[in-house]
């Protein structure tokens, strides 16, 4: 293999042919190089063997125990159930699989093999629900090591993953360092294709501290960098679109039935002071979940509008975005405003986007609301002067830019319900200036959290049911979504089945995850909007999603595994309409530390304090934590853990453009070609 092979298409491995390549395709791996960066998003790690006497509920434990006296087998509801005792001399356990019939035949009563799972206690007896089994010089072979796990697609294998990867491996020698040798050695880094190496199959915990950091580095570095250069051409840009003040927001305003706090006065101010001013505006509103920054862009949509331009909002998800498009027309239709708004997802079929676009481009409508549809080469608009993302951090810069890019000096509001700590914001929204939505309408009622372990679940699904019986819905968050991912946390497709044995017959269960097609996705949201299900069993997927007032209650099942401020949000789904909302924390740990953390959020529903407190409390050793998408994050930095190397990195990215702006130094030849050719891996 040379440097050519690193260009190479994934075909060229072995045991990839055209159909498997199809699949790694889906998670964006074309090429060698895009291989090479796909990075595991955890990594499993095999402990010593316990001995069942010191077994402890909420642990992930292994135990070399023998299979005892019967393997019990039935049926129910169409869910297959395994169970049966194991031992070893300091005592017994019992053991219970789910939809996994064959291993009644595969598994031998009185030979021994190695369990690894999560503990739990009922009554007296300690219990392995789904552990996953080896044979004992297989699980020996294992410890000491670090496995990674991936992030995968439909049809795609974390074994197909590792396989590919190992021969890759052979290219990664050929890697060119993008980071120049002074900052390289100013930072003690180390060497870019061994941290590439490392990050996959790192030789002990220390060595991946060691890659994991340098590639958190060049993320948070190229990121700065392109954000400063990208401010340096705003702060450049005079408006072509400055606007006069609205009357028709004042009567829109007026005709509300409630007030806007005075959080959301100001900020509308510091949006109106942009508009009608000489500048491009380049704002972010920052708010807490339920603040109300969806009512400043319709108000912001509306001053563009009545100035005889066209505005354009931008949502992660289609289910979001025809949440938008059908509030905007129910507000222009009850207040008679000039909206003629008209909704762009990739759903529609040919002939509606066709004459969508049609419009866009004449005229005809003047409110173009969608997902990353609106950014397509095929879209054009007549005179496009404002445009706005939601939830921006799930956009990367790019899509940003060429968003903006769509108008002649668009004006770009961004929204965000992230909260991040102001020392970071500064550093992270480096590019957009910050107004703060801090407080919520006052309607809204605070909701009631509790942290509960296990044994409170029996307590918890009799609350759910009764909630439902009151015409609520519910959701229930599981981190993982497939068994064998991770065996210490519970499993959402098995827990969808339990679920639905434990609850009564007559409530609807149904269950989303991020493996779904999008469309799919969308679908069960629509559904559980129109409520036609009941209960809904997640993973963080929902974290960004429709609006359902009738959802009264979150339950998050394994909490100690997310961080503080991504357990806001969720909670965030709930409390949003008129009655009385509840979230309750389910922590299957018996860490201290676990307890604390949580106990911060079942005291305050505040997002900004619970953000700083997820700065001050998480670290390194967090990364072996689950990560999921929806919390605002790098490929593999992570803003809170890494808050020190983000700051190393704004000082390093202020020194380089001092001394050299436009990257046409010698020694900065390969920053620049990798920060012009980077591909979008950041999502801010």
């Amino acid at each position: 293999m040379n440097e050519a092979s690193l260009k190479e298409t994934i075909e060229s491995l072995k045991g990839i042919g055209d159909k498997t390549a199809k699949v790694f395709e889906k998670a964006g791996i074309v090429r060698i190089e895009d291989l090479l960066e796909y990075y595991p998003r955890n990594y499993d790690t095999f402990e010593d063997v316990v001995k069942v006497s010191d077994l402890k509920s909420g642990n992930t434990v292994a135990v070399r125990c023998q299979i005892i006296g019967n393997i019990y087998a039935k049926n129910i509801r169409n869910m297959s159930i395994i169970t049966f005792d194991i031992c070893d001399i300091t005592g017994k356990a019992k053991v219970t699989y789910f939809n996994q019939p064959y291993l009644r035949s595969t598994l031998k009563q009185g030979h021994y093999y190695i369990f690894r799972g999560l503990v739990t206690k009922k009554g007296n007896t300690f219990c392995f629900n789904q552990p996953k089994i080896y044979q004992p010089e297989d699980y020996f072979a294992l410890q000491g090591t670090m496995q990674p796990i991936y992030p995968l697609v439909k049809g795609l294998s974390n074994n197909m993953v590792v396989k590919a990867m190992q021969q890759a491996m052979e290219s990664a020698v050929y890697m060119k360092d993008p980071l120049p040798s002074y900052l390289i050695e100013d930072n003690n880094l180390m060497e870019y294709r061994d941290a590439i190496k490392n990050i996959h199959f790192p030789k002990d915990k220390h060595t991946f501290d060691i890659a994991r950091r340098r590639l958190s580095y060049n993320e948070f570095l190229f990121f700065i960098l392109r954000l400063r250069i990208l401010k340096l051409t705003e702060e450049e840009s005079v408006s072509t679109a400055v606007m006069k003040k609205s009357e028709l927001v004042d009567r829109f305003l007026e005709k509300l039935p409630y007030d806007l706090t005075d959080a959301q006065k100001r900020v509308y101010k510091e949006i109106e002071a942009d508009l009608t001013g000489s500048r491009v505006m380049n704002r972010l509103i920052q708010g807490d979940v339920g603040s109300g920054k969806t009512i400043l862009a319709f108000l912001a949509l509306l001053i563009t509008v009545e100035n005889g331009y066209q505005g354009a909002m931008m949502a992660p998800t289609e289910v979001l975005a025809r949440q938008h498009y059908e509030d905007i027309c129910n507000m222009a239709k009850e207040y008679d405003l000039p909206f003629r708004p008209v909704l762009m997802i990739g759903s529609l079929k040919a002939k509606e986007k066709k004459e969508n676009k049609k419009g866009i481009e004449d005229g005809t409508y003047n409110v173009c609301i969608g997902t990353n549809a609106l950014i397509q080469d095929t879209v054009n608009y007549k005179n496009l002067a404002l445009v706005i993302t939601d939830e921006q951090h799930r956009f990367g810069v790019r899509q940003r830019e060429k968003f903006a890019g769509k108008g002649e000096c668009t004006h770009v509001l961004a929204m965000s319900a992230t909260p991040i700590p102001r020392t970071l914001a500064i550093i992270l929204y480096g590019d957009l200036h910050v107004s703060v939505v801090d407080e919520k309408p006052a309607s809204r009622l605070p909701i009631k959290n509790c942290v509960v372990g296990p044994d409170y679940r029996p307590t918890a699904y009799r609350f759910i049911e009764k909630q439902v019986s009151l015409g609520h819905q519910v959701y229930v968050i599981c981190p993982m979504i497939e068994e064998g991912e991770m065996n210490d946390v519970e499993n959402v497709t098995d827990y969808t089945e339990k679920l639905r044995k434990e609850l009564s017959p007559s409530i609807h269960v149904d269950m989303l995850n991020g493996r779904m097609k999008a469309s799919e996705k969308d679908e069960l949201m629509e559904k559980f909007a129109n409520k036609e299900i009941d209960v809904l069993v997640s993973t963080t997927v929902i974290e960004v999603g429709i609006n359902v007032p009738n959802a009264t209650v979150m339950m998050i099942e394994n909490a100690e595994h997310f961080g503080l401020a991504q357990l806001h949000q969720l909670r965030g789904r709930v409390g949003r309409g008129k009655d009385q909302s509840y979230c309750i924390f389910m922590n299957t740990s018996e860490s201290k530390d676990a307890a604390a953390r949580l106990d911060i959020l079942g005291k305050s529903n505040d997002g900004f304090k619970i953000a700083e407190e997820d700065l001050k409390q998480r670290g390194p050793g967090d990364m072996f934590g689950i990560r999921q998408s929806g919390d605002l994050f790098f490929k593999i930095g992570d803003i809170y853990a890494d808050s020190d190397l983000i700051k190393k990195a704004s000082i390093d990215a202020d020194r380089i453009l001092g001394d050299d702006p436009d990257l046409c130094k010698k020694e900065n030849e390969a920053l620049h070609k990798a920060l012009a050719g980077a591909n979008e891996t950041i999502v801010l």
